[in-house]
């Protein structure tokens, strides 16, 4: 090796090298297929409709750098209008500088990551050049709407409804932070492998002056096919005297379940070292709710302080309200016939909450269209919708979306392109064929 002259670079930088090369192949393969693509619709153009007018460049955000695309403008003699053909065949009209795969990356990071100033730093760290600021972002994200889906058919006569509040700050000088009041609504549970998941979830985030159940009933009949006459509905939330207001909207439509996630956490603090505490446990695991206020109220006097007699105290007077929500709610589902069986303990709106809490709090505070916008694209991402974006329609997330295959004559087309532009950018593809370079490629041909 002392005898090697040869200057090598490290690893980032070969890959860095490599990476900008494929670039610039790629956007001179994307400009070449876009340049076909426009001659062809103006040689098999209505032209006694379409009058072409002259060719007029754009500047396109791609995955590849910054495109220069020239193409035909037309005059429609049918509409009185001008337009591009091209972009029409694209579905891109009107839609900017930004290519779909960019702006998906761009409110992927946005939604998911910490940051709107995190998200541009990825974007430009990935694509090698400034994409968009975070602010460019924002604004992006904020004219964001999620597209509703399809009405869905209730499968078994329920519906389970997870309900809690998540406190978010507001930016405004002299404006309270706001709790924002979500719905997790779902038709039951399945296996996916060796996890659980819930069945047919979406998710309510309450707004406008409609009272909090009204509007989610409102919800409901938009989103599935519900019918109050005939579904019932569970309900699982915490004490809030928003969420008992249930009881009395719905009453004997839906059974509501004190959750049991606060529950359990409210008795292991006051109980955790005393001799009832097993009794309480053993009553709450067979859905006793009689036996736990019994136990709890026995409890009165035991304990060790004032401040944790007066939260027992509390308990037991909040508990006292709904006594049977503590009870095993696929009981009452089977005095209406309702075959139960698969149906598990509730208590996943802590996780939600949790998912909403990682993006809108740890420190942040939101102007108002700021917090919808976020939070409508949140909740897009969890319920797999797509988004109407400023420029087109974002599926990125929905894994659910079956690919549409393309046409296999533009494959072979794409593929053939490819090739010849990447022998065109690599010297060394026809050069000599006899240097190590064109034996070592050829040897790693069919990898």
């Amino acid at each position: 090796m002392e005898q090697n002259t040869t200057t090598y670079m490290d690893l980032k930088q070969l890959e860095q090298l490599v990476w900008r090369q494929t670039q610039e192949t790629f956007a001179q393969v994307m400009k070449h297929l876009l340049g076909e693509m426009d001659q062809q619709i103006a040689e098999e153009r209505d032209k006694k409709r379409y009058r072409l007018v002259d060719k007029r460049s754009f500047q396109l955000t791609s995955l590849f750098g910054e495109l220069t695309i020239e193409r035909n403008y037309y005059r429609d003699r049918d509409k009185q209008e001008y337009v591009y053909l091209l972009d029409r065949q694209l579905a891109f009209e009107n839609a900017g500088h930004l290519s779909p795969m960019v702006e998906e990356a761009a409110m992927e990071l946005a939604i998911q990551g910490p940051s709107y100033r995190k998200a541009a730093r990825a974007l430009e760290t990935f694509l090698g050049y400034s994409v968009l600021s975070h602010e460019a972002i924002r604004q992006h994200l904020l004219e964001t709407e999620p597209i509703a889906k399809p009405q869905e058919p209730i499968l078994h006569q329920v519906l389970f409804v997870e309900v809690d509040g998540l406190f978010v700050k507001h930016q405004e000088k002299g404006v309270r932070g706001k709790e924002e009041r979500v719905a997790k609504i779902h038709q039951g549970w399945e296996k996916n492998g060796k996890r659980i998941r819930l069945k047919h979830r979406r998710h309510f985030i309450h707004r406008g002056k409609k009272p909090f159940w009204e509007a989610l009933e409102d919800f409901l009949a938009e989103t599935y096919a519900y019918d109050p006459t005939v579904h019932k509905l569970v309900i699982n939330g915490d004490g809030a005297a928003w969420i008992t207001a249930c009881r009395d909207y719905f009453r004997d439509r839906a059974f509501f379940c004190i959750d049991r996630f606060h529950v359990i956490r409210d008795i292991r603090r006051l109980f955790h070292e005393h001799p009832r505490y097993k009794n309480i446990r053993k009553a709450l695991r067979a859905w006793d709710g009689t036996a736990v206020m019994t136990e709890l109220n026995s409890a009165v006097g035991t304990l060790e302080s004032e401040a944790q007699e007066e939260r027992l105290d509390a308990l037991i007077q909040q508990l006292e309200k709904y006594p049977e929500a503590l009870g095993d709610y696929r009981e009452w589902l089977n005095t209406f016939g309702i075959n139960t069986d698969g149906m598990r303990t509730m208590g996943s709106a802590e996780a939600t909450m949790s998912q909403l809490a990682k993006r809108m709090k740890h420190g942040r505070s939101w102007v108002e269209k700021g917090k919808q916008a976020m939070m409508n694209g949140l909740i897009a991402h969890m319920d797999h919708m797509s988004l109407q974006t400023l420029f087109g329609r974002m599926d990125g997330w929905n894994d659910s979306q079956e690919d549409v295959k393309p046409p296999k004559h533009y494959v072979e087309k794409v593929t053939h392109t490819v090739g010849h532009w990447t022998q065109k950018n690599l010297p060394c593809l026809h050069g000599k064929s006899g240097i190590p370079v064109h034996h070592a490629l050829k040897a790693l041909q069919g990898f």
